[in-house]
């Protein structure tokens, strides 16, 4: 991690500016002219690479690719948490609620690790169960605004599914989100077989921790997902690998390796008393079928 904070934001920062840039067909040396820059200055800056960044200098680029003004609001935030040594977005902070900073860096993601001790993951769900969630956490909320994130969370499963480069998943499931009841058991019976189904992919690994492993680490740990975003030509990160840790209050992402290391000894420890893939598959459609009757 570079000393001068996070390297998350400026990256995050850099992919928004260039994403923008590009959707308005504005070249790295027309925007850099417009800002009385370098069009190495700005290279470094959409690479995540810019030592200091100027809230002044971020609103003036949302402005040149016609940002509106929640995704500008978020991008400055973004910008504001360039120097924060453990990136926690807060949803009634600097980032508005309505934007997901984490899609933005599943989307990339090459293989996503992940322990999940009391719910379906979103990119494993059904549509009913992600709307029963999505009620209960926003119950004030239009039925259209519901309708959209349901299909927001819907469209990110593609991830997993695409014919070309398709993501990695490996998840570790504990028994009490089979038995939490979501919905009705209808809803819960579907859930299931859908996970069970999901998991014969070759790019999808569930297992189960069942009741009986106890607490395999000696501690509780609350949900996490772990990101790696591949390898270049040279066998390099194309980014240092993140922990995301989610938050009734708001979103931590860890990046330091000591972090990064802590959480994946901990996933390992999870996954030796997990049951392997095919039982936790057949104890899957075993609870379906018990919600069918």
């Amino acid at each position: 991690m570079s000393e001068h904070g996070s390297t998350l934001p400026r990256r995050q920062l850099g992919r928004y500016l260039r994403e923008g840039r590009m959707q308005c067909n504005v070249t790295i040396a027309e925007a850099a002219a417009l800002m009385e820059w370098s069009e190495s200055k700005l290279q470094r800056l959409e690479t995540g690479n810019a030592e200091k960044i100027r809230v002044l200098d971020i609103r003036e680029l949302c402005r040149i690719y016609d940002f509106d003004e929640e995704f500008t609001t978020a991008v400055v935030g973004i910008a504001q948490q360039a120097s924060v040594k453990s990136w926690w977005h807060e949803y009634d902070d600097l980032i508005p609620e309505g934007f997901n900073v984490y899609v933005g860096l599943e989307a990339s993601a090459r293989g996503l690790i992940s322990y999940q001790p009391d719910l379906i993951p979103g990119l494993l769900q059904t549509a009913d169960y992600a709307r029963v969630l999505i009620s209960d956490y926003w119950p004030d909320a239009a039925r259209d605004e519901i309708d959209r994130r349901v299909q927001l969370k819907i469209r990110r499963q593609s991830l997993l599914t695409r014919k070309r480069s398709a993501a990695s998943l490996d998840i570790v499931l504990h028994e009490s989100a089979l038995r939490r009841v979501v919905g009705s058991r209808r809803t819960m019976a579907a859930q299931l077989r859908r996970v069970a189904d999901m998991s014969t992919l070759p790019t999808i690994a569930v297992r189960v921790l069942p009741f009986s492993a106890g607490v395999p680490i000696g501690h509780t740990v609350g949900p996490f997902v772990i990101l790696d975003f591949g390898r270049d030509s040279g066998n390099k990160p194309v980014e240092p690998t993140v922990v995301y840790l989610e938050n009734f209050l708001g979103d931590l992402y860890l990046e330091k390796q000591a972090a990064v290391d802590r959480y994946l000894e901990a996933y390992q420890a999870l996954q030796r008393s997990a049951l392997d893939d095919a039982t936790s598959r057949d104890l899957l459609r075993k609870a379906a079928k018990e919600y069918e009757t």
